[in-house]
């Protein structure tokens, strides 16, 4: 994962979303029209280096490439790179990890 061709800065991360659902859990078709709302679950794929503090002190990340997390549902800002979409997003728009 670190082959990744972006590099975020700052407390950036890039996040690979995960593919809709193109049924319900009960089994019903939905088409494209039905619903265009992006998921909010996504694997990281680049960590920036992290953020400056006050004191121009470099404060961590507290994610890295690989884990699965949950993010707001509008932020980020979407690109796609040979046809596959991406998220850039700031750390503080992820809500959390998920656990395996």
């Amino acid at each position: 994962m670190t082959d990744f061709r972006i590099r975020p800065l700052g407390d950036r991360v890039v996040v690979k979303p995960m593919e809709r659902e193109e049924k319900t859990k009960s089994g019903i078709f939905l088409p494209d029209t039905a619903s265009k709302e992006r998921p909010m679950e996504g694997t990281i794929l680049a960590v920036g280096e992290g953020r400056r503090d006050d004191s121009g002190k470099l404060v961590p990340m507290n994610v890295r490439a690989g884990d699965k997390v949950v993010f707001a549902k509008y932020s980020g800002t979407e690109f796609k790179v040979d046809e596959v979409e991406y998220l850039i997003l700031s750390e503080k728009d992820i809500l959390g990890i998920i656990q395996a």
